[in-house]
């Protein structure tokens, strides 16, 4: 059985930093791309940051270049978003998930698998 669980999440001021966590359980971790999603109110989902399975290669959205930052430790099974001089525009819902991939993905339909998300606020 295949778990992701995310933490880290909360409620934080505009310029302030958190870092999100997600652990991966019931697959070989280090054989998957991982990748970032949130969904803000009344939004669709969007694309955050995806890493490729031997944490060589990343991309992001436009919107959070410079900004957020994706790394992991395959030997904890855990992929992190370091997130920095968050804007009111950040807060959402963030999921971390994979599907099939090592290379790096931005594509929603490539994920097979998804955690229940974790709530981000950034308070003006």
């Amino acid at each position: 059985q295949v778990q992701l669980v995310e933490s880290g999440g909360g409620l934080v001021p505009v310029g302030g930093s958190l870092r999100l966590a997600c652990t991966v359980s019931g697959r070989t971790f280090r054989n998957y791309a991982m990748n970032w999603f949130r969904q803000a109110p009344g939004k669709e989902r969007e694309f955050v940051a995806s890493i490729n399975g031997g944490a060589y290669d990343t991309d992001y959205n436009d919107s959070v270049k410079g900004r957020f930052s994706i790394s992991r430790e395959n030997s904890k099974n855990t992929v992190y978003l370091q997130m920095d001089r968050l804007q009111p525009d950040d807060t959402a819902v963030y999921f971390c998930a994979f599907g099939t991939q090592f290379a790096i993905t931005s594509r929603a339909d490539q994920m097979n698998y998804w955690g229940k998300g974790i709530l981000v606020t950034v308070s003006s």
